[in-house]
């Protein structure tokens, strides 16, 4: 049975790249360290899946990005130190079995605004940060999809 009602689209953003996945990924760290965020990490998700016994997955990139101001007035607030979960903020992107990239990420400002406080103020930021970063993601329609992405032998 469906739900009637979700979450997700309040909570998460999910769209298309006119890019391929590496180029995506490399759009998303030269915004973000144009703007002083640093990259900390990029995980190739369906590597460690892979190496740990999960199965075969098409590629997932999960981009960790931090921005030093915004965690340490979190971090210096205890009655704010609980979102240390959400840190780093991550941006993923990823190849669907269209053969298209997409990128999600978490709508920070209705996430801080839910919480309330420091973590709201800062969120807030966050958001106006993070539509700079994934701006590219308005470009227009994905990118087509390469012939040998979905004729890949992992795809099969």
């Amino acid at each position: 049975m469906k739900p009637m009602f979700s979450l997700k689209g309040m909570m998460l953003q999910e769209r298309p790249s006119p890019y391929g996945l590496d180029e995506t990924v490399e759009m998303i760290r030269q915004n973000a360290q144009a703007i002083d965020w640093v990259v900390s990490g990029v995980k190739e998700m369906h590597h460690s899946v892979k190496k740990h016994g999960g199965p075969d997955i098409l590629p997932v990139m999960l981009v960790e990005l931090c921005k030093a101001s915004f965690a340490g007035r979190i971090l210096l607030d205890d009655a704010a130190r609980y979102a240390s979960v959400m840190m780093p903020c991550t941006i993923s992107a990823y190849t669907k079995a269209d053969g298209r990239t997409y990128v999600t990420n978490i709508r920070a400002g209705l996430m801080g605004t839910l919480m309330g406080g420091t973590v709201a103020e800062v969120m807030n930021e966050v958001a106006e940060e993070q539509a700079k970063i994934l701006e590219f993601l308005a470009a227009g329609e994905p990118a087509p999809v390469a012939a040998s992405t979905l004729d890949s032998p992992d795809n099969l």
